[in-house]
């Protein structure tokens, strides 16, 4: 598997299937809706796009509705929204679609298919909080070209400036903080916080960055209501919500689905596992490998959370059969350790350590150090560095030991003491 694989498998085939909600379900994003092109603004009109609220109180609505943030943290929406509704001066929102979590593509499908739903979500968000500039941040041409399109359909916005902001590709450049500079010409690498984006982003105003996809959500719910919203998915992870499922699927692709599904049960709406699968990248790849056992796993982030994992960016992969966990994970971390903004010292020995072991383990030269370095770093790592990416390489060192033990023994020649008073691979 190459760090690119599982997204290229997914973006192959999200076009052509015929991706959808889970039977019995009313959505509201509708991925098969738009399979071959994107829909136009007079079809968004004749579904409710563009609606009036038909709630006085939109942020007080999706704090009942219980919305999460779907950029992968899952925090509430109108903690959000509110904090920058009761900031002075002018204010900015963001619709942040920069997808740079491997093996995700609801956001870029999202952009490309459905611009409208985003930005729909958008104005709503802007009119809400305050603010009188809008910008689109995204970092695929197509998408691009998708909601430039849009906009023009669209005409003026009354009050509200819309704007687009294209950025290379990768993964720090969807981080907040990241978003806020590079709008305002910096680079788009993170910064320390506090300040916090609500406080201070864009230009130094407070800013609302928020996911392309809970945005869509967010005018969904000012129309319908939060009762609505909460009659799909489960009390503490009401609704539904875009999952990319990718690996040994029958249909990778992108679908809309309730919360409360099991793993295995997601991969049925796309046609099934196409060999039993070996274990299950989770969250995209932030939340790390789980055994195959998490077929049986509910997804909600609560028990994703429980499971040692995270449900992040929805984004699952099913490993084929066969494949070696260590390779894979040697790979991923590979990949963090090459994609770290190099700017916290923390993060770029972290990731390149938790790397230096798993490649170790992979090559049969592991010593009992690794193995209990890894377990250590999964513990002592997170939270970290000035952003969150550091937070995703120590979830493989915590949950690949734990997942598969018997692939983490120590080879016979490199079983030396894990005390000695060598220094190689202590805590970063």
């Amino acid at each position: 598997m190459t760090p690119t694989m599982t997204l290229a498998a997914a973006a192959g085939h999200v076009e052509g299937t015929k991706a959808g909600p889970a039977a019995g379900h009313a959505p509201g994003i509708e991925p098969r809706l738009a399979v071959d092109r994107p829909l136009d603004l007079v079809a968004e009109r004749e579904r409710g796009t563009y609606g009036s609220p038909a709630c006085p109180d939109v942020i007080a609505e999706l704090e009942a509705a219980g919305l999460r943030g779907r950029g992968g943290a899952g925090f509430p929406a109108h903690i959000k929204w509110r904090g920058v509704a009761e900031a002075d001066g002018p204010r900015v929102v963001v619709a942040n679609g920069e997808e740079g979590e491997p093996s995700s593509y609801k956001d870029r499908w999202l952009l490309t298919h459905r611009p409208h739903l985003v930005l729909d979500g958008l104005l709503l968000a802007a009119r809400t909080v305050g603010a009188d500039r809008a910008v689109v941040y995204l970092s695929h041409p197509e998408t691009e070209t998708a909601v430039r399109a849009a906009i023009a359909e669209l005409g003026r916005t009354a009050g509200v400036r819309l704007e687009v902001h294209a950025v290379a590709p990768t993964y720090v450049a969807g981080e907040e903080t990241a978003v806020c500079r590079s709008i305002s010409g910096g680079p788009a690498l993170p910064t320390a916080r506090p300040p916090r984006v609500g406080e201070k982003g864009v230009d130094g105003l407070p800013t609302l960055v928020s996911n392309a996809e809970t945005l869509a959500h967010a005018a969904w719910i000012a129309r319908h209501g939060a009762s609505a919203y909460r009659a799909h998915g489960t009390t503490e992870s009401p609704g539904t919500t875009l999952v990319t499922l990718s690996g040994a699927c029958a249909r990778p692709g992108v679908y809309e689905v309730p919360y409360g599904l099991t793993v295995a049960e997601l991969f049925e709406l796309a046609g099934g596992f196409t060999s039993a699968p070996a274990g299950f990248l989770m969250g995209g790849w932030f939340g790390g490998l789980l055994g195959p056992s998490h077929a049986a796993t509910v997804c909600t982030y609560e028990a994703v959370r429980a499971a040692g994992s995270g449900l992040g960016c929805a984004a699952i992969t099913a490993l084929d059969a066969g494949r070696d966990p260590i390779a894979v994970a040697a790979e991923v971390s590979a990949w963090y350790a090459a994609e770290s903004a190099q700017q916290c010292g923390v993060c770029v020995k972290g990731t390149a350590s938790i790397r230096d072991a798993f490649a170790s383990i992979d090559a049969g030269t592991a010593t009992a150090r690794d193995r209990d370095n890894l377990a250590r770093w999964g513990q002592t790592l997170p939270g970290r560095g000035a952003c969150s990416f550091l937070d995703g390489a120590a979830t493989w060192a915590r949950t690949v030991p734990a997942e598969f033990p018997e692939h983490i023994e120590p080879s016979e020649a490199g079983t030396g003491d894990a005390g000695n008073s060598d220094t190689e691979g202590e805590t970063p």
